[in-house]
C-alpha cells in the first residue's frame, strides 16, 4: 500500500479536510526530508569529507595541506542534502506540483554555486601551492588563477541564467553575442590586463621580487605581486604602490634585475675639476708624487715613454708648452683609477675606469664608473661616499680644485 495514501487516510478519517490532510502531509515529509538531509550531511562530513582530511594530514606531501587548509572538500557535504532535495521533492509535493519546478530550479542553481565555490577553492589552493615551488615564485601565476576564476564564474553565471530561464546554455551564450561591446567595455581592465599579463611572461619583463622604478607613478621599489589588472609594489619607505598591469606594456618603467643577478651595483658620479686650475708638472712637483706609491710605477713609465717621444722628434724642452707633459689631471686621473682598482668593495670583472666628460661651464667633469661588490642600499651609499670622501680630499694634493658656484675666492 502506498504510504502517501495510507496517511492521507488516516488524517481524513480522524476528520480532517482534504486541503488540511495535504498541507499536514506537506509539513511532515518536509520535516522527514530535513532529516535525511541532515543525516546525508552528517555522514558524508564524518566518514567522507574528515577520511579525505585523515589521509591528506597521514601523507607526506606539503601540497594537499594547502587544499585541506583552503577547505576545499567542505563543501562537498553541501552537494548529498541538495541530491536528496531533487529526488524527494517530488513525492512530497506531489500534492503541490506546481512548486516542483521551482524547488529543481533551486536545487540546481544551489548545485552549480556549490561546484563553483569548490572550483575556485581549489584554484586558490593551487595559486598557494606554485608559490611553494621555486621555478613558479617569480611568475605571475596569480594572474593566470585569477583569469580561470573569472572564466568559472562566467560559465556558472550563464548556467544559472540558463537554469533560471529554462534555456539553452548554448543559445543563451549566442544571444549574448550581440553584447559584445558592452561585455568588452564592463572588462576592459581585465582584458587589458589579461594582454599585459601573457606579454609580461612570455618576455620575462618583470618577475616577483624584481626592483623596478616608474618615475610616471612615483614608485621605485619590489615587485610583491602580479595579478590580473595590477602590479603591488612595495617602496623603499614600506608604502605600496598598485599600478594597472597594461602601465608595464604602455609605459617605460626600469628594471634592476641585471644588476641584482650579477650581484653588482653602478657608481656613476662626476667631479667637476676648476679648469683654471690644470697645468703641466714641474720637475720637483713629479719627483713630489713618486713618493706616492700608486703612481710611482706609472710615473716611471710615463716619463720614458715621453722621454723617447721628445728626444726622436727634436722637441726644445726649455718651454713646457713643446712635446709632451705630465699634467696634473692626468695624475690625478690615473691615481683615482688606481686607488679605484685596489679598493676590495669593488667589482675589477666589470668596467672600472675613471673619464674625463667634455668641459662645461661648472669645470671639467672627471667621472667615476665601477661597480660595488655590495647591491644593498645602506652599504652601496656607504662605499660610494668612501670613494668620493678620499678622492675630494686627494685632488688639493695635486694642485687642483673642485669647481662650485659661487666661484671665486674670499682672500684678504
Amino acid at each position: 500500500m502506498n504510504p502517501e495514501l495510507w496517511m492521507e487516510d488516516l488524517l481524513t478519517s480522524m476528520g480532517l479536510g482534504l486541503e488540511m490532510t495535504h498541507y499536514v502531509l506537506l509539513g511532515i515529509g518536509s520535516i522527514l526530508l530535513l532529516v535525511v538531509c541532515a543525516i546525508g550531511n552528517f555522514v558524508t562530513k564524518k566518514f567522507i569529507v574528515q577520511g579525505i582530511q585523515k589521509f591528506i594530514e597521514n601523507s607526506k606531501n606539503d601540497w594537499d595541506d594547502i587544499f585541506l587548509k583552503n577547505k576545499v572538500f567542505n563543501s562537498l557535504s553541501t552537494l548529498v542534502p541538495l541530491i536528496f532535495i531533487q529526488y524527494l521533492s517530488v513525492p512530497i509535493l506531489s500534492n503541490f506540483s506546481f512548486l516542483i519546478p521551482f524547488i529543481h530550479i533551486v536545487v540546481k542553481v544551489s548545485l552549480v554555486w556549490v561546484i563553483t565555490s569548490v572550483l575556485v577553492k581549489a584554484l586558490k589552493a593551487l595559486e598557494e601551492v606554485s608559490t611553494k615551488i621555486p621555478s613558479f615564485k617569480d611568475k605571475p601565476i596569480v594572474s593566470y588563477i585569477q583569469l580561470a576564476s573569472v572564466m568559472i564564474y562566467i560559465v556558472a553565471s550563464i548556467l544559472i541564467f540558463a537554469t533560471i530561464l529554462d534555456k539553452d546554455p548554448l543559445a543563451l551564450l549566442g544571444a549574448l553575442g550581440a553584447l559584445t561591446a558592452v561585455l568588452m567595455l564592463v572588462f576592459k581592465d581585465t582584458i587589458l590586463g589579461l594582454v599585459a599579463s601573457i606579454q609580461i611572461s612570455s618576455n620575462d619583463m618583470v618577475r616577483v621580487g624584481d626592483w623596478v622604478s616608474m618615475p610616471k607613478y612615483g614608485t621605485d621599489g619590489d615587485v610583491l605581486e602580479i595579478t590580473l589588472n595590477t602590479v603591488k609594489i612595495q617602496n623603499w619607505d614600506k608604502t605600496i604602490s598598485t599600478i594597472p598591469t597594461y602601465a608595464f606594456i604602455s609605459d617605460s618603467f626600469k628594471n634592476w634585475r641585471g644588476m641584482t643577478d650579477s650581484k653588482g651595483r653602478r657608481i656613476k658620479r662626476s667631479l667637476n675639476i676648476d679648469m683654471t686650475s690644470i697645468k703641466f708638472c714641474t720637475d720637483e712637483e713629479i719627483v713630489h708624487y713618486k713618493s706616492v706609491e700608486m703612481l710611482k710605477d706609472y710615473i716611471e713609465s710615463a716619463q720614458t715613454e715621453i722621454a723617447e717621444h721628445n728626444a726622436t722628434n727634436s722637441h726644445d724642452k726649455s718651454s713646457l708648452l713643446n712635446g709632451r707633459n705630465l699634467t696634473n689631471i692626468g695624475l690625478f686621473r690615473e691615481y683615482a683609477h688606481q686607488y679605484l682598482s685596489a679598493n676590495k668593495n669593488l667589482r675589477n670583472d666589470l668596467t672600472l675606469m675613471v673619464r674625463q666628460l667634455e668641459p662645461t661651464e661648472n669645470g671639467l667633469p672627471i667621472e667615476v664608473y665601477c661597480f660595488s661588490n655590495n647591491i644593498a642600499w645602506a652599504d652601496y651609499e656607504r662605499i660610494q661616499a668612501d670613494i668620493f670622501d678620499h678622492l675630494l680630499s686627494s685632488v688639493s694634493s695635486f694642485n687642483l680644485e673642485i669647481f662650485q658656484n659661487p666661484t671665486g675666492k674670499f682672500g684678504n
